[in-house]
């Protein structure tokens, strides 16, 4: 990948890429924001008017996308943000991570007309809203009964009804179309119990036995894989009855060798409790690996953790729920539960052995800090020591203030509220993402079984790149899930936009970039990687030294200037667009998906 200059922006602005430039292009960012060089960038249209279609229907497909990267893309992600003439007039959803649920679907078929050296592709879509008895209820009522996650609570409930909020608890499931869960999509999750029809369960190697989608707490929602409707819900508890906080994670783990399904559960109380769970792909039995709960071990909002080959990395970030969690309820979400950015407050690691029950086996105290997503984790053994080195990979921020950058209104530019947001000099460069990797050292005594190891060292900061040289949504390469890789792809700011302009690809090797060259008002969402599979391999190559960048990204991109939307498939190498398939209708700004290969016989 070039060092040179890397892209020329929308908006006549240099992008230059490489790592002579990052604070060059990171400054470009900031001044883009505060000069408001996102105005004539629309997203509206990913947030309003935004219809069900059931179909499917068959898109247009122009240039051509590989017939390997055949198979099934779900997405997931707020749908509906508005709902007119409720008893309080129109309720309008103030944080992006709020709106009602709404999941889609690619289905990527090859031609069987023109099967063979010439096959082409064709894209059907189909998409289902996801809670309906949650629309009806706020439709009825004009407010949301349902604990959010920056929603904020109606001034007009009371001191009563607070109290009401707590005492029930949060979250509390209600039924599959009432729980707005739709964050993430997981395939064959084990141990729950599935209402998938017994006849998608067999008759094929390496199918989908069951689709969930997840959120922040411990309830999963299952729908059908074929009509995306909710047929199921279940709550953590089912899978142990120790895991029955309300809070967890919508990005588990899954070991790529095994399958094995990870997560943690969050219980709240006097003493909070996070049990870190391991639930067994082959057997469905869930064991607790670690039981964290001390009196500087504060209750958080966790979106994500890190895997690697021997340990669960688990971070507590600076994002402290206030009066031990119970202020989520009483607050009706999770931000204005959160207390204000401290320094002070650490974030704490946990190195959680996941081979030999050992629990927790060592602890780290970092700088204070807040992160969504994690990218990778993998190890290391060193040769002079015999200690092992951990590595974990991580989209990071220095404070909480990006949070409110996902809020609608800043967004969509309403009433003033981007500038506001943007233009305090501090808050912009707090709300611009930075690529980081920490580094863990544990000594090796795999018979050791007690008090950690090490407890309350500083981890090392390997290196961080800032954006616009990395973004959020991070994706790689699934074959390289607890390896060492050199890949990550994700969404940038680069400044022209009030939520994300472009899709980058990230050389943690080399630190050079490449960039999606995107039309203006073209927003990407998350990018997700299709390897080409050994049998596909180009030229001289032969099977199994394909390159850890071999495959294509395909993203579902808003024109926010045409109102409509494509599912768009780049050349993972290049970043050059091979082909989309087109829709003559919007689809909303959703979060993540997964893509699932063609079931084999």
């Amino acid at each position: 990948m070039s060092g040179g200059t890397n892209t020329t922006g929308v908006r006549g602005k240099k992008v230059f890429g490489g790592f002579k430039n990052e604070d060059v292009d990171f400054e470009n960012t900031v001044h883009g924001m505060l000069d408001a060089d996102y105005e004539d960038w629309p997203n509206e249209a990913g947030f309003e008017g935004l219809d069900e279609i059931r179909g499917p229907v068959e898109l247009a497909v122009k240039g051509s996308i590989p017939t390997w990267a055949a198979g099934t893309l779900y997405r997931t992600g707020p749908g509906q943000y508005t709902i007119k003439d409720t008893p309080k007039g129109t309720f309008r959803t103030t944080h992006w991570f709020d709106g009602f649920g709404h999941s889609h679907k690619f289905n990527i078929i090859v031609d069987s007309v023109n099967a063979g050296v010439d096959a082409t592709v064709r894209v059907e879509y189909s998409s289902r809203r996801q809670t309906q008895a949650l629309y009806d209820a706020v439709k009825k009522s004009g407010r949301r009964p349902d604990v959010a996650f920056g929603q904020r609570m109606d001034p007009c409930i009371g001191l009563f009804g607070k109290i009401m909020s707590v005492w029930r608890g949060a979250p509390y499931c209600v039924g599959p179309k009432f729980d707005n869960v739709c964050v993430t999509v997981d395939a064959n999750v084990p141990g729950l119990p599935s209402e998938a029809k017994q006849a998608t369960q067999s008759g094929h190697r390496g199918g989908i036995k069951n689709l969930w989608l997840t959120t922040d707490n411990g309830i999963m929602k299952e729908i059908d894989q074929h009509t995306l409707e909710p047929i199921g819900s279940a709550r953590q508890n089912m899978l142990h009855p120790l895991l029955k906080g309300p809070l967890s994670c919508a990005h588990a783990q899954r070991d790529p060798k095994t399958g094995d399904f990870f997560n943690y559960n969050l219980e709240l109380g006097y003493h909070v409790t996070y049990r870190i769970f391991r639930t067994s792909i082959s057997t469905g039995k869930t064991d607790i690996l670690a039981t964290i709960s001390a009196d500087d071990v504060k209750a958080a909002y966790i979106h994500s953790f890190f895997l690697s080959p021997s340990f669960v990395i688990f971070c507590v970030p600076s994002s402290h729920l206030a009066l031990r969690g119970v202020k989520v309820p009483w607050e009706g979400n999770m931000v204005d539960a959160m207390e204000p950015f401290d320094k002070s407050k650490l974030r704490k690691w946990f190195i959680v052995d996941r081979l030999s029950d050992r629990g927790v086996v060592a602890t780290f105290d970092g700088p204070a800090g807040f992160f969504f997503h994690s990218i990778n984790s993998f190890e290391e053994r060193d040769e002079v020591t015999g200690d092992i080195n951990i590595y974990c990979d991580v989209i990071e921020y220095p404070t909480l203030d990006v949070i409110r950058a996902f809020e609608v209104d800043v967004i969509l530019q309403n009433d003033g509220a981007t500038k506001n947001f943007w233009s305090d000099e501090e808050r912009n460069r707090n709300s611009h993402a930075r690529l980081a990797r920490w580094k863990f050292s544990v000594p090796n005594l795999p018979s050791y079984i007690g008090d950690p190891l090490i407890v309350g060292q500083a981890p090392t900061k390997v290196f961080e790149i800032k954006a616009p040289h990395a973004g959020e949504l991070p994706t790689i390469n699934p074959a390289y899930a607890t390896k060492k890789y050199r890949y990550v792809y994700s969404i940038a700011n680069r400044g022209y936009s009030s939520l994300l302009d472009s899709i980058v690809k990230t050389d943690l090797v080399t630190r050079e970039t490449l960039f999606w060259d995107n039309p203006k008002g073209h927003t990407p969402g998350e990018a997700i990687f299709v390897p080409r599979p050994k049998s596909h391999g180009e030229g001289d190559k032969v099977e199994g030294s394909l390159d850890e960048d071999d495959g294509v990204l395909l993203s579902v991109v808003l024109d926010g200037i045409g109102k409509t939307s494509y599912l768009l498939c780049l050349d993972a190498k290049t970043m050059k667009e091979l082909g989309r398939a087109e829709c003559d209708f919007a689809i909303g700004i959703g979060f993540h998906g997964l893509h699932r290969p063609p079931t084999s016989p």
